[in-house]
């Protein structure tokens, strides 16, 4: 069987401020026509399906409908877990009778004892928990987020069938990953990492939380990252899902192409509020500007947002490299004049003029003057 693999979602994510549920029904469309295109047998959602635990009416609204879509209408199972962000309690409402329609929503720890089989694959959907609910469940108060899953994973191996392949859904950091600035930044309970080495039962494990596909490629193990760019640091991360095919397990990448893309430019202001220039970009997209300038522009922002919209940000160029400071320093003459004219050169880009090196000479002379009287 073949199998899609996304996770993330995060419906209902502002990005500085601006609503990106347009763009996520867009991206999530997308996903689907991809889904059948390559004739699927499932589409696996590795948690976070919303981005709060109590999500926007227009949220909900819109991911129910997505759902009747693909679900539905189009007759794909979908076979999803609920992520940190998610309200498990909220999203196992009305579960007996989506799984009439193999919509499989797992949100519970003891729902992930039972695979779920199709074709020649099972599938163990293991949902965010902490560990307060692990130790609740097997009733031991000891148990940590590693000793948890070694006992989790040790219990799903009894129902490991030989002649198919085994596929874990989960939503978890795993150690040696790395994260980008949109995630989770304070890790505490369940959100402390696990070790890869768990996991090396599975032939496969798709993972939620971490918001780039190349956060860990180690072996059987993938995040299939968000489908759209969340943080200006995601700004070059190809988005996209995972296509996996029983018969080698071997993860397909196919790109996502988004509504509107997070970008970053570095340009002068006369650029950006050029015609000739502008034209020639997606004013539409998300844009963080690097400035180049070093006058006042009044008013900057708002001239700025009347050409980009969505505007998330400008700052102007520092030409001061922290990395390069040490040996600038050493190169530097103990002369308070060489200090100041290498200090302003390094902050400005530019150097002294004739001037300005008259006005620092007669700072200095007064500060010197001034100190020996003191």
């Amino acid at each position: 069987m073949r199998f899609l693999h996304t996770g993330d979602w995060h419906i209902g994510k502002k990005l500085h401020g601006y609503d990106l549920l347009a763009d996520q029904k867009a991206v999530i469309r997308q996903i689907f026509v991809l889904a059948k295109q390559e004739k699927v047998d499932a589409i696996v959602i590795a948690g976070d399906l919303y981005d709060r635990s109590v999500p926007s009416v227009e949220a909900c609204e819109m991911l129910n409908q997505l759902f009747i879509e693909i679900n539905w209408q189009e007759k794909i199972p979908v076979l999803a877990i609920s992520g940190n962000h998610d309200s498990a309690v909220r999203l196992s409402t009305g579960m007996p009778w989506y799984e009439l329609t193999d919509f499989h929503l797992y949100t519970k720890l003891e729902q992930s004892f039972d695979p779920i089989e199709i074709g020649d694959v099972q599938f163990y959907l293991l949902a965010y928990f902490e560990p307060v609910a692990a130790r609740a469940y097997f009733h031991d108060d000891s148990l940590t987020l590693t000793t948890a899953i070694k006992k989790i994973i040790g219990q799903m191996g009894k129902s490991f069938d030989p002649g198919k392949k085994q596929v874990l859904v989960t939503h978890f950091f795993i150690a040696g990953s790395f994260k980008t600035d949109s995630e989770t930044s304070v890790e505490v309970g369940g959100l402390n990492a696990i070790s890869y080495d768990l996991l090396h039962t599975f032939d496969y494990v798709a993972l939620g939380h971490l918001h780039s596909k190349n956060a860990i490629k180690k072996g059987n193990a993938r995040y299939s990252g968000s489908p759209l760019k969340f943080s200006l640091s995601e700004k070059d991360d190809q988005k996209g899902i995972w296509i996996i095919d029983s018969s080698d397990l071997n993860p397909q990448f196919k790109a996502l192409t988004p509504l509107r893309d997070v970008k970053e430019l570095v340009a002068s202001f006369r650029q950006l509020t050029d015609p000739d220039f502008y034209q020639q970009l997606n004013c539409e997209d998300f844009w963080q500007f690097q400035l180049t300038d070093r006058t006042i522009i009044p008013n900057m922002m708002n001239q700025l947002r009347a050409i980009y919209p969505n505007i998330i940000g400008a700052q102007r160029i520092s030409r001061y490299r922290e990395n390069v400071q040490l040996e600038k320093l050493k190169e530097r003459k103990n002369s308070p004049q060489q200090m100041l004219q290498t200090f302003f050169a390094e902050i400005t880009g530019d150097d002294l003029t004739k001037r300005q090196k008259y006005w620092l000479d007669q700072a200095l002379l007064q500060a010197t003057d001034t100190e020996k009287r003191g």
